[in-house]
């Protein structure tokens, strides 16, 4: 089939997607002013981090907490276990590699490991002695629930960052147990860091009544610091009346002229408040978080219907900070920062300067050698690349890609693949004519025959943008995605702009001489 035979159809299809990509693309050149004016769905590509300036941290998951928390949550389903059995214990500790239990009789070892088993399912019971049992937990399990931790500390800081109302924030997990989060524009890193990175676990524990810290603490207490006065501690018992999971709505708001926050129970958090609070009119009940009693009022009256407030707090915006938290969620490890840092507005523009510097220096040297070593045939692949550059910056604009530093790279990268096509195309078009073929039968000749050429180097080009992009992290994934994106919109100035071009210069006119 002759390549030259362009129809009507095609030419309009290549028309109406160029007209699209450049409507797409405008908003980026735009002036704000004028971009108010904009439909809400035109809008330019965010900036990242290293253009817009920001917050940058790197955390990890601090895996050796979730491990020490599982142990604690055995203990305490072996002490309600056996309590529950009536089967009596003189020590219950849990060490490293395991939770302990020292049975008063031997006899009972046997109904001991018996109801252990069928409360914990998936645990390793053993009897080192004829008093004691070991509870510890199977290599796998131990796994999961740390790639669990890890799934949900993502998850739950990308809440905390969403309630924060960051706008383009980059969440992403690296390696085993780590997470990157870039927040551009954000200039309160210390806030920030605070927001992520507080456990936020949300506790509602009974104060022993008549305890004190001063003596010995009765079986089933334990001590819990005051958030306000550390030296202080309050003696609290460890079972958990209502966790703060059961929560679904907190908001900052007063209470007497007082700053509160205002939480709401889902219908079974509800349910065990209102039990919890009718059974013990008169005590005091002990809010905690992340271990330390941020409250602990006096329970006058049952409390039904799930609703209650916090109080001593601080100021609104601790109000405000602390509903945040609640209702992202508590982790389920603490997160440890590696590093942080910074990046300044002005170091953004001068980097945006320099890269825009580089990608002008780059498309001038490109446009130069196409124009002296084809001709016209050169402008033709000049006007072909920058219609390339403006789809592919349309693009980005439609999917909301976020434009970085490595990013305008992949942009210079993919103008010298989509100028490489065109060589291929035009030095195919050279020996053809060379060897003495009509002008048509070359140029036909130039695009079917360097076609297969061009696929192959498009498709190298996108099999190392995928694996870049599912391999990489951070800068190689904004490079991997302009990269990636730069094949399709290549192929297309490539296989449809410059074809359709070469054909009306053709047809305008009675061509006799290949012009490259």
């Amino acid at each position: 089939m002759n390549s030259l035979n362009y129809s009507t159809a095609k030419m309009i299809i290549v028309l109406i997607v160029t007209l699209i990509g450049f409507a797409f693309a405008a908003p980026n050149v735009l002036p704000e002013s004028t971009r108010s004016y904009l439909p809400s769905w035109m809008k330019p590509m965010s900036l990242g981090l290293d253009l817009r300036g920001g917050s940058y941290l790197l955390l990890e998951v601090d895996i050796a907490a979730v491990g020490k928390e599982q142990l604690s949550d055995l203990t305490e389903i072996a002490r309600a276990t056996l309590r529950e059995a009536k089967i009596g214990y003189r020590t219950l500790r849990a060490t490293d590699d395991g939770v302990y239990v020292t049975l008063t009789k031997p006899e009972d070892s046997a109904p001991a490991r018996a109801a252990i088993a069928l409360a914990m399912p998936n645990m390793l019971i053993e009897s080192p002695d004829a008093e004691r049992l070991r509870i510890s937990v199977p290599e796998t399990v131990k796994r999961d629930r740390e790639i669990s931790a890890v799934s949900q500390s993502l998850e739950i800081v990308r809440r905390r960052v969403d309630e924060f109302g960051t706008s383009e924030p980059n969440i992403q997990r690296q390696g085993r147990d780590r997470i990157i989060v870039e927040l551009p524009g954000v200039d309160e890193p210390e806030r920030i860091k605070a927001l992520i990175g507080q456990t936020a676990k949300l506790t509602f524990h009974l104060v022993e009544p008549g305890a004190s810290a001063a003596r010995e603490l009765p079986a089933g207490t334990m001590l819990a610091p005051d958030a306000q006065n550390p030296e202080f501690n309050h003696v609290v018992r460890r079972r958990v009346e209502v966790s703060g999971d059961r929560l679904v709505d907190a908001q900052a708001g007063y209470q007497n002229g007082v700053p509160v926050v205002n939480f709401r129970f889902d219908t079974a958090g509800g349910m065990a408040f209102g039990r919890t609070t009718s059974s013990a009119v008169g005590e005091s009940l002990a809010i905690l978080l992340d271990n330390k009693v941020i409250s602990a009022p006096n329970i006058r009256s049952a409390i039904i219907g799930g609703m209650g407030y916090i109080e001593g707090i601080g100021d609104i915006k601790a109000a405000q900070d602390l509903a945040l938290l609640l209702r992202a969620g508590a982790l389920p490890a603490p997160l440890i920062v590696l590093e942080e840092r910074t990046v300044g507005p002005s170091l953004g523009a001068d980097s945006i300067q320099d890269g825009a510097n580089a990608s002008i220096i780059g498309a001038i040297l490109i446009a130069g050698f196409m124009m002296l070593s084809y001709f016209l045939f050169g402008i033709l692949a000049v006007i072909a690349m920058a219609i390339n550059v403006i789809l592919l910056l349309g693009v980005l604009s439609v999917i909301g890609g976020v434009l970085t530093l490595p990013g305008i790279a992949g942009i210079v990268l993919t103008l010298g693949m989509s100028v490489d096509s065109n060589v291929l195309i035009y030095e195919r078009m050279r020996e053809e004519w060379a060897a003495g073929r009509t002008l048509m039968a070359a140029l036909a000749s130039g695009f079917k025959g360097a076609f297969a050429a061009v696929l192959d180097s498009n498709i190298t080009q996108f099999i190392a943008g995928i694996l870049l992009f599912l391999l990489g992290s951070g800068p190689i994934r904004g490079f991997a995605v302009t990269l990636t994106l730069g094949v399709f919109t290549s192929l297309f100035a490539t296989v449809m702009v410059t074809r359709a071009l070469v054909i009306i210069w053709w047809r305008t006119g009675k061509r006799q001489t290949l012009p490259v």
